[in-house]
């Protein structure tokens, strides 16, 4: 794109379905490496990545070539299929529907990327609902409790 010219840090936040704790450790950065590398690959900037064994987190510098919801669509589908093709969960994985993107100025790069840094810490104080809740909150965005993730039926 000539002349077009963008400054877009967005923040993603998504989960396994029905928030299962499935990324293990034994190979959570695998898959951080595999994401950062669909991230990448679709000419976005990558930042930051961590995750729990019940969420990722993912900064990036957006490209405007692709939109939020096909760069989550390639990053969920093709990161899912790398992990049930790996046979990692020892169950058919699914990520849940949906995702929270954040958008952030220039200024708060650095305290984005030690939050996302410092999750395993953030995490012995605070649940992940609770954290997505506060995010939500936090950015004014309305929700409806029943939708934030979606539990077995």
């Amino acid at each position: 794109m000539s002349d077009t010219y963008t400054q877009l840090y967005i923040q993603f936040v998504f989960a396994p379905r029905y928030r299962a704790a499935l990324l293990h450790a034994d190979w959570d950065e695998r898959l951080r490496m595999y994401i950062s590398g669909i991230v990448r690959g679709n000419g976005h900037k990558m930042i930051a990545i961590n995750n729990m064994p019940d969420h990722v987190h993912l900064f990036i510098g957006l490209s405007p070539k692709q939109s939020i919801s096909d760069l989550m669509r390639v990053v969920k589908g093709d990161s899912s299929e790398w992990i049930n093709n790996e046979k990692l969960t020892g169950v058919k994985f699914h990520w849940q529907d949906g995702y929270g993107a954040f958008s952030y100025s220039k200024s708060q790069i650095d305290a984005v990327v030690k939050y996302i840094e410092n999750q395993q810490a953030h995490h012995k104080k605070q649940t992940f609902l609770d954290e997505y809740r506060q995010l939500l909150t936090l950015f004014g965005i309305d929700f409806e409790e029943k939708y934030i993730f979606r539990l077995p039926e």
